[in-house]
């Protein structure tokens, strides 16, 4: 009968350490269990009670007959398919769950102006390398989102498709220094271009950040003009400003050997026109007149254009009394041929 009741223990721990129950007030009729078990050791001990009698007989060694040694086994075979079958009865259940996960990505691109001002020193190293470190960690941060790269001077050209291949975008942002194209600060055709870049994209939503420190003085495309072209689209522009206000020390001209001569100059930048590209299409104006204050700008982007998650859970609830209630009832079966058949008949 301790067998039994270990057994059952073990099968409990079992049960109740991988499923969740049902029905867990039906485990409260194993109380009902304890007198039967008592009932059935009074009555065990009652049968061994016998008058003693000193005789040679009892000095001589005797082995119990196999059915008296099987005579605990229906009662402790019943008592284990009950404690199964009362498991079954409060309906162990798993559960079977997932999770659909459909992601809304933002395609961005990055129009940066790469012209001889953004080597001004007002940001450090100077505003070119400044604006593409943090740049950099904005993409870091953004890692289910198709990002591209435009560069602009006085005509523009896409450094990189828009692509989820960070690695090789940061490799391209590197490679990105001011002199690979015609001297100038065309920010109309750098929005243009980005523009472009995105007008075929199936994206829920779609971003410039276009990021200038000058004044658009060259170009076929006016700032204004691909503003209304981006509302149409529908296409946010949001706009940064770098520089320090009043002077900064800039470069004033450029040495056959590609060196620049640098000099304290006005720091010219025409936030009107900014502030109105982003108001039209929907966006913000920035104005960045350090690093820090860059860095917060990306932040800020960051914050408000994030990626969409929709998350459907699913759950099944796969029953598992199945195995117990047939356990149960076997066992219970077992001890009732056992105590009909080859115990029939025994006191």
């Amino acid at each position: 009968m301790i067998a039994a009741i270990l057994a059952v223990a073990g099968v409990a721990a079992q049960v109740l350490g991988r499923y969740d129950l049902g029905s867990p007030g039906m485990l409260w009729l194993g109380l009902a269990l304890l007198p039967v078990l008592v009932l059935q050791l009074l009555r065990d001990r009652r049968r061994d009670t016998a008058v003693r009698l000193s005789v040679l007989t009892a000095h001589l060694p005797s082995r119990p007959s196999v059915r008296v040694l099987l005579k605990p086994v229906p009662f402790a075979l019943g008592l284990a398919g009950s404690g199964i079958l009362l498991l079954a009865l409060a309906r162990p259940f798993s559960r079977d769950s997932h999770e659909d996960v459909h992601q809304e990505g933002i395609d961005i691109v990055i129009a940066l102006d790469i012209s001889a001002s953004m080597l001004a020193k007002d940001l450090r190293p100077d505003r070119l390398r400044a604006s593409k470190r943090v740049a950099m960690e904005f993409i870091d941060s953004r890692p289910n989102d198709r990002i591209g790269l435009v560069v602009y001077e006085g005509q523009a050209y896409t450094q990189c498709p828009i692509t989820t291949d960070h690695g090789v975008l940061k490799e391209l942002f590197e490679e990105a220094r001011s002199g690979l194209i015609e001297q100038g600060t065309a920010v109309g055709m750098g929005l243009a271009t980005a523009l472009n870049r995105l007008r075929e994209s199936t994206a829920k939503s779609k971003v410039v950040i276009l990021l200038t420190d000058g004044v658009n003085n060259t170009g076929t495309v006016q700032p204004i003009d691909a503003a209304y072209i981006a509302e149409q689209l529908g296409i946010r522009v949001h706009a940064i400003g770098v520089g320090t206000r009043g002077k900064a020390l800039s470069p004033v001209a450029r040495y056959a050997n590609g060196q620049y001569q640098f000099d304290y100059v006005d720091v010219d930048l025409d936030e009107a026109t900014l502030k109105e590209v982003a108001r039209i299409t929907g966006g913000q104006y920035f104005r960045a007149t350090d690093e820090r204050r860059l860095k917060e700008i990306y932040d800020e982007i960051d914050r408000m254009e994030r990626t969409r998650f929709e998350v459907q859970q699913f759950s099944v609830q796969v029953e598992e009394f199945h195995p117990l209630a047939l356990a149960g009832s076997l066992l219970l079966l077992t001890g009732f041929l056992f105590d009909r058949t080859l115990l029939r008949g025994m006191a």
